[in-house]
């Protein structure tokens, strides 16, 4: 009996190892682009390193290219001016969408998109000229001119994905007693969450591709080290402040992806 039993407890022991390491295999499948990603941020940061130590420099590359003086600074400028835009983008649109998805200001939705689209129809640079002339210079004009640009994804996302919820599933909900709102708050935004999400992270790439254009109007950013490199026709100033544009941008992607796993509701 005591054989049999000492023999029932290690099967259970190996099955739930069996459980745990299965379960682990299929956490790493799913997530194995956001395990991957950091590692190759880093090699990508390495690179960009060994690119600059390796490189033959004039006194102006070396000035151009001081980490503590330019370069820390001018990418400090493009994370502010990339959040602070992405949370204006969130604030407006994601409401700006679910009013628009209400049966009393649906017919609304096509000029509102129309608008909307116009921001990036426009030529980047047009767009921070225009708000240089209404706004000032500054960080904070272009912010706004970045957020106009970048909130086509994310209204249009908050649209499809309100109105991809099953209608039946709603019902269900008033059935079981839900108010409007309430049907709003606990169905059809958790279930919009990913696509919504998936318009975030999109406005966050374009939010980090034209913060370089800020220092057109005095906003700063890794624009000045890149601009500095094609009217000097240095390459090693040039190539410095794109690659640190990517790195950057692709940095704020995984963050963005990371977000939308954590917030993705269970089940989707």
């Amino acid at each position: 009996m005591a054989f049999e039993a000492t023999l029932d407890g290690t099967d259970g022991l190996d099955a739930q190892k069996l459980a745990e390491g299965s379960a682990w295999r299929r956490f790493t499948r799913s997530n194995l682009g956001l395990i991957l990603t950091p590692i190759f941020l880093v090699l990508f940061a390495l690179f960009i390193y060994w690119y600059n130590i390796s490189a033959d420099k004039l006194s102006f590359d070396t000035e151009a290219l001081d980490w503590d003086q330019k370069i820390k600074k001018q990418m400090l400028e493009m994370i502010s001016i990339t959040w602070k835009s992405t949370l204006l983008v969130i604030a407006t649109a994601v409401p700006l969408g679910v009013i628009l998805t209400r049966p009393n200001y649906r017919r609304y939705s096509g000029p509102i998109l129309a608008v909307a689209t116009s921001g990036q129809a426009m030529p980047a640079y047009g767009l921070i000229v225009l708000f240089f002339v209404w706004l000032g210079s500054g960080q904070d004009t272009t912010v706004w001119a970045l957020a106009f640009f970048a909130v086509l994804p994310v209204l249009r996302n908050t649209i499809v994905g309100l109105d991809q919820v099953d209608q039946s599933v709603m019902e269900a909900g008033r059935g079981m007693g839900l108010t409007e709102r309430q049907v709003l708050t606990k169905i059809e935004l958790p279930l919009a969450v990913p696509v919504i999400l998936a318009g975030v992270r999109t406005a966050l790439v374009i939010n980090v591709g034209m913060a370089t254009l800020a220092f057109l109007i005095g906003g700063g950013g890794l624009g000045i080290t890149i601009s500095a490199g094609l009217k000097l026709d240095r390459e090693i100033v040039l190539y410095t402040g794109t690659l640190l544009t990517a790195l950057l941008a692709l940095t704020v992607d995984w963050i963005g992806a990371i977000v939308e796993k954590v917030l993705r509701p269970r089940g989707l």
